[in-house]
Parts: structure tokens; C-alpha cells; sequence
């Protein structure tokens, strides 16, 4: 009974704040206690949920989670309180008001256990009737006769001055743990604090990257995500010494007034306590909240950047299934070139020597010309590291036939893959520098499916992420790889362990069960061969068939994002008409025949009919845009052939809170700041480009020394 109140509390606290219905909220809240995961709910129980997409699924998903932190941390206050005999109704009530966090900690705080304080050992000496008169300030209290009672040189009381000054300590936690102290001096910081940075003595050379903040100071409210980390990181490496600031006059004026009510000798001492409570402890605490809260909110603003960007990337077009020529580059050591099949599998490896004079370059490079004729190579992947643009003229000048795309490839990562557990398992009788050439070419072929053996973190589309809360990090870029990998579907007869991972219901261990069964029996020939596999039960089938496919299957609706318990409706529709399934997925007039009306039920509504109808027209369509082929500049191959003014295209690589990085084919990507991305104001870079954006770019600076490009996106 108590659970089920909790829980509507948290339906109507999440319903009002996004603006959707205790129902959907409910509902969405119960399937997600019940396992099911994202792209789940917002795909196949959109009647359930009121056709909430992922974000909102996700947002109810966090903002339960804080919730009953919340309530955890609640409950654990009031057992100790009770346990401690201290907790009253009136405590109780303000713990079960508190809606945030830092509020019902407010509340816990004078109970708190703590170690022993100055205010603690006055307490211990007797103090306390003392501190209490003068909290109340009473006309013609005789102050000094209650401090000459309260000496006892035993005690560590010699004096008059020594009472008074532990009764100001008494007063002073009394303020510092005061909800309206505490309440009055957030605001006040949350508006007001400055953010300030100066450089650590000595390090003005060492620390010559965090320059932009020797000695920078801003408001700490408007202080953008990538600054705050920044700042945060140079203090972390000694570099950089950090403030939050805030004038304690203004403090003062808002704190003196509400505790000192009169002009006694008390109030004297009341206003010396509530000025030592405020420097002493109710500051210093604010300042580490508006830290943390700013570190909070910083994160948080990187982790979306980082997500976005990993979105885009995992949706690149994939130039599909071709046989693929791949290389990646090197100088001194050559070029590692592997041919790969459809599929992806390793056909031959080979290294060539392009970079060691004209006359070997031009012996090495019909090696190239052979092996594009002798597998009937359809594109080449050329890697976009070291060597990468002059391996590419090489292979330009090759005068391949103009059917053979040669593409340049971000190879972020591939160097992590390579040497990782997943690649050893893949070409176990292969080195490094072979897995490294494979995953370009792979990535060419379908950028997904290559991309999701890499961790996230290592594929370079973050901004400090490594300075951002990693649990946080790693569960919000899981979110993104499983929404991505569901959206298109997976081949189940193709797909690699990790692919199947991250396809709702599955995870690593069934991952792997269904490539062992695929191994062991065979290509699956129906969705309803899932079952057959160890350990994979109706829960699991649920959640994953619909984002499973088999091509080539008896039932045409394997091959389709139709989850198997709508089949039936399916097949009543072509029943209804006549005809078979293929028929009516084959022909679009025989499917304007049907009124989706018709099949509304209790628990199928027009969402879900809606969604079959485009999946009959297009069964496992593929979401992702279709591939388009990018060429450099042929003026560009290193920073140094870079001029000022040049206009040269270039593919966004990187986006973050203060612009955009483009890859102009220079071996060292160009800023282009936010500043700079429009003819107008851009509030935020993403509204602008995306992470493989191809765009046209103007040079504005070229650092040799510090390798750094600044170019501009607006037109002249």
C-alpha cells in the first residue's frame, strides 16, 4: 500500500513535468521495471506509453531512478533517527515534504552525526543555555552575569570571554545548519558565485595549454560545460588554482538581518556568531555544493554532446555490401592492404611499400591494381592517419576503373579494436597490423556493425571525456549504441557477438548462445528458431525478434520489422483480401485495400497497425541516409600546404559545446568555432553540423608550431 503511493507520487511528480499523462507515465515506468528496455517500449508499446519516443522512455527512466534515490536516502535518515531517538512527527513530515536532494539533506543536517565540532565540545562544557540566551536576544538580559556562571576552569571555561566565545560557536552551527540559511545562501551562490582561475606558482610554462585561464573569472551560472571542465581539469593536474567566489558582503546583508532582531549586547554576539557560522562553515559548504553542481551540469552537457556526436557516427551511411579493397597507411613500415569479401571475411593480406622513392612506389603500387582486378574490388579503404592523403594519390593514379570509389576512412579506434579481444577472436591467426586494415574496411562497408566492437570512449567524437563522471558516461553511450543498433535491425545470420549484444533483450551472454547455436546448426531459418537457443527464454524472444532479421526466410515478415505476435494480424489482413502475405507485401495496391480500422483491438491500436503497414512496404528498411562518396582537396595533403583563405571541403569529425572540427585531409583537423559556423547567431554547434557532415570550408589561421587550424563555415 505504501509502495503504490510512493509510486503514484512519482507518476504525478514525472507526469507534471513533462506534460504527458499519469498513464503513460505508469505505464512506461512498469515495463521498464519489468525489463524491458528502450527501444522496446517506444517501438513496440507505443499504446502502452502514448507513443513516448526513447527520449522521453529515457528521461522517465533517470528521473524514477533519482526519485527513489531519493526515497532510499529518506528512509535510511528516518532509521537513524528513530534509531537514535530523535525522530519526531514534525522531523518526519519536513523529510517526506523534501522533494530534492539537497532539501532533505537540509533537513537531516543538525542530526547528522558528525565529528566533534567546536560547537560540539561548547555543548559538552555547558554551553548551551548560555547560546541560547543570546539567540534570543531578550531586552536587559544580563549577558555578562550568564557567562560569569557558566566558568569552570575544569571544565576549560577560565573565563567570561571563553563562555561567550563557545556559546558564538553554538550560534554559529545553529546558522550554518538553518534551513533558510542554507536555502537563502544557495541562491545567492547559484546566481551570483564567480567562477575564478589563476595560474598555480611556476607552472606558467608547464601549464602553457590551460593559458586561456591563468586568469579568468566569470559567473559561474553562465559558465559553459567545456570551460568548467577545462578549469576543473587544470586544477586536477596542479596547473591551475580554482575559486568559487562569492562577495560576503551580499551574504551579510541577506543573513544578518533574519537572525539578529534587536540591538542588545546579544544581538552583538549574534551578529559575530552568524558572520563566523557564514566564513566558518555555511560558505565554504555552499562553495563545494555549487562545485559539485557545476562539475554535475558540466558532465552532463559533454555526455549529450559525446552521445549526439556517437549517434551520427553509428548512423553514417554504410556503402553496403561490396568487396572491399583496404588499406592502412604507413610510410617506413608500408601499407598494410587486406581484401575483403561482402561479408567482410579476410580474403588475403599483403604489404606494399608506396613511400620509399618513385621508382619501387610505382612496382609496389601494380600490386594494388593487381588485387583490385584479381578480386573484382568494387571501393577501396584507404585509412585517414599517417600517410593516409599520398596513399590515396598513389592509388588515384593508379587510373583504376572509375566503377572503383576510392573513399578516405576515419580510423579512430581501429588501432584499440586491433589489439582487442574481440579482433583476436575474429582473426585469431593474424597481427595487429591486419585487424587494424580489416576494421577500416569493415567500417567502410557498414560503420555500425564495426563501430560497436570499439569502446565508445576510444573513437574520439568526446569533448574531456575522460574528465566527466565515467559511470554516467559508459551508461548514457550504451543508450546510444542500443537505440542505434535496434533502429536498423540486425542480420541475424551475419551478425558478430558484439552486433547481437547490444539488440534489446540479449546482452553478451545470449550474444554469444546464438552465434555457438549458428555455428553448431546452421544458418536460422525463422525468428521462432530463437527459442531453440540455450538459455533464451519467451522474455528475451519478446523484446529482441523484432529487431532481429532473416533474409531469405520462408515467412517474409522475418525479414521485417514486424514483431512475430503482430503476424497474425498480417496475415487477417491478406486473408481478409484474398491474397498471401508476399502478395500483400509485394504490391502496393492490394495494400491500399486495407482499412487498418478494421483491426483495432483492445490491445492493437492504430500506432501499431500504422507502423506494420510501412514495414510491409518496406520490410527492414535500412534508416540510415544513402552513401555518398567524399573527396580531399588534391591541393592538400599535410597543414603546411594549407594557405589562408583557401575554400576546401572537408567531413565534420568532432563536435563540441564551442564549435566544430573538420577534417580538411591536412593529417590535423580545423576549429571551426562557434562563431563561425553561420551567417547568423548559433546558440548551440549542433543545431549547425553533425559528425560526418560533409561541409565547405574557409582557411582563417594556420599554427605550425602548435598544429592548430581555425576555419570558418560562413559564407562570403
Amino acid at each position: 500500500m505504501i509502495e503504490d503511493r510512493i509510486i503514484d507520487q512519482h507518476v504525478a511528480t514525472i507526469a507534471a513535468e513533462l506534460g504527458v499523462r499519469h498513464g503513460q507515465v505508469r505505464a512506461t515506468i512498469d515495463l521498464l521495471d519489468g525489463g524491458a528496455t528502450m527501444p522496446f517500449i517506444a517501438r513496440y508499446r507505443k499504446e502502452a506509453t502514448g507513443e513516448l519516443d526513447e527520449v522521453a522512455v529515457q528521461t522517465i527512466r533517470e528521473r524514477v531512478a533519482q526519485l527513489r534515490e531519493l526515497d532510499e536516502r529518506r528512509a535510511a535518515m528516518l532509521a537513524s533517527l528513530l534509531e537514535r531517538g530523535l525522530l519526531s512527527d514534525e522531523l518526519r513530515e519536513q523529510l517526506r515534504a523534501a522533494v530534492t536532494m539537497a532539501r532533505i539533506e537540509d533537513v537531516y543536517l543538525p542530526f547528522r552525526p558528525k565529528r566533534r565540532t567546536k560547537a560540539m565540545i561548547a555543548r559538552e562544557r555547558g554551553l548551551e543555555p548560555l547560546a541560547q540566551l543570546l539567540w534570543s536576544q531578550k531586552t536587559g538580559a544580563d549577558v555578562h552575569a550568564a557567562a560569569r556562571a557558566c566558568i569552570n576552569p575544569e571544565n576549560g571555561i577560565e573565563d567570561e570571554r571563553v563562555a561567550l566565545a563557545g556559546a558564538r560557536d553554538i550560534i554559529a552551527e545553529w546558522v550554518s545548519e538553518n534551513m533558510w540559511a542554507r536555502s537563502t545562501a544557495r541562491e545567492l551562490f547559484q546566481n551570483r558565485a564567480l567562477l575564478r582561475s589563476q595560474v598555480a606558482k611556476g607552472k606558467e610554462e608547464e601549464g602553457a595549454k590551460f593559458r586561456d585561464y591563468f586568469d579568468a573569472v566569470e559567473l559561474a551560472s553562465k559558465a559553459p560545460s567545456h570551460r568548467v571542465l577545462a578549469t576543473f581539469r587544470g586544477e586536477k593536474e596542479s596547473m591551475l588554482s580554482v575559486q568559487i567566489e562569492f562577495e560576503e558582503a551580499e551574504a551579510f546583508a541577506a543573513l544578518i538581518p533574519h537572525f539578529v532582531t534587536g540591538t542588545s549586547e546579544a544581538s552583538t554576539h549574534m551578529e559575530a556568531a552568524v558572520v563566523d557560522g557564514y566564513k566558518r562553515l555555511l560558505g565554504p559548504s555552499m562553495e563545494t555544493e555549487i562545485r559539485n553542481a557545476l562539475k554535475a551540469r558540466a558532465d552532463a552537457t559533454a555526455i549529450a554532446v559525446f552521445a549526439g556526436n556517437l549517434r551520427k557516427l553509428l548512423l553514417a551511411a554504410p556503402l553496403g555490401q561490396k568487396t572491399i579493397l583496404a588499406i592502412d597507411p604507413g610510410f617506413r613500415t608500408g601499407c598494410k592492404v587486406v581484401c575483403l569479401d561482402r561479408q567482410g571475411a579476410l580474403l588475403h593480406s599483403d604489404t606494399v611499400y608506396l613511400h620509399l622513392g618513385a621508382e619501387r612506389e610505382a612496382k609496389e603500387a601494380q600490386k594494388i591494381a593487381e588485387m583490385v582486378r584479381r578480386f573484382n574490388v568494387q571501393a577501396i579503404a584507404i585509412g585517414n592517419g599517417t600517410a593516409g592523403r599520398e596513399t590515396e594519390a598513389v592509388v588515384r593514379g593508379l587510373r583504376l576503373p572509375s566503377s572503383v570509389a576510392t573513399v578516405i576512412v576515419n580510423e579512430s579506434g581501429a588501432s584499440v579494436y586491433s589489439a582487442s579481444a574481440v579482433a583476436r577472436e575474429e582473426l585469431p591467426d593474424h597481427d595487429l597490423t591486419v585487424r587494424g586494415a580489416v576494421s577500416i574496411g569493415r567500417r567502410l562497408m557498414d560503420p555500425l556493425a564495426e563501430l560497436v566492437k570499439i569502446d565508445a570512449k576510444a573513437i574520439g567524437v568526446g569533448q574531456y571525456q575522460h574528465d566527466v563522471d565515467q559511470t554516467a558516461l559508459a551508461r548514457r553511450l550504451h543508450d546510444v549504441v542500443m537505440s542505434c543498433v535496434n533502429l536498423v535491425g540486425v542480420d541475424l545470420n551475419t551478425a558478430s557477438p558484439k552486433l547481437l549484444a547490444f539488440v534489446s533483450g540479449l546482452g553478451t551472454s545470449l550474444a554469444k548462445a546464438i552465434v555457438q547455436y549458428r555455428d553448431f546448426q546452421g544458418e536460422f531459418k525463422s525468428r521462432q528458431d530463437l527459442l531453440q537457443v540455450p538459455r533464451l527464454g519467451r522474455k528475451a524472444f519478446e523484446q529482441a525478434a523484432g529487431f532481429l532479421r532473416i533474409n531469405g526466410a520462408a515467412n517474409p515478415l522475418d525479414a521485417s520489422g514486424v514483431h512475430p505476435e503482430s503476424y497474425h494480424i498480417v496475415q487477417k489482413m491478406a486473408k481478409d483480401l484474398g491474397c498471401d502475405v508476399n502478395q500483400l507485401m509485394s504490391e502496393e495496391n492490394t495494400r491500399l485495400l486495407v482499412d487498418v480500422r478494421n483491426y483495432v483491438t483492445e490491445s492493437v491500436g492504430l500506432p501499431t497497425l500504422e507502423d506494420i503497414m510501412l514495414e510491409l512496404a518496406k520490410p527492414g528498411r535500412d534508416p540510415r541516409n544513402a552513401f555518398e562518396a567524399f573527396s580531399f582537396s588534391d591541393e592538400v595533403r599535410t597543414i603546411v600546404d594549407l594557405r589562408i583563405g583557401m575554400k576546401l571541403p572537408g567531413v565534420v569529425t568532432n563536435v563540441t559545446a564551442f564549435g566544430a572540427f573538420v577534417d580538411v585531409g591536412a593529417h590535423c583537423d580545423g576549429l571551426v568555432h562557434i562563431s563561425k559556423l553561420a551567417n547568423r547567431f548559433v546558440s548551440a554547434p549542433n543545431d549547425v553540423v553533425s559528425v560526418g557532415q560533409q561541409v565547405s570550408v574557409t582557411v582563417l589561421g594556420v599554427d605550425l608550431d602548435r598544429k592548430r587550424v581555425s576555419l570558418s563555415m560562413v559564407s562570403s
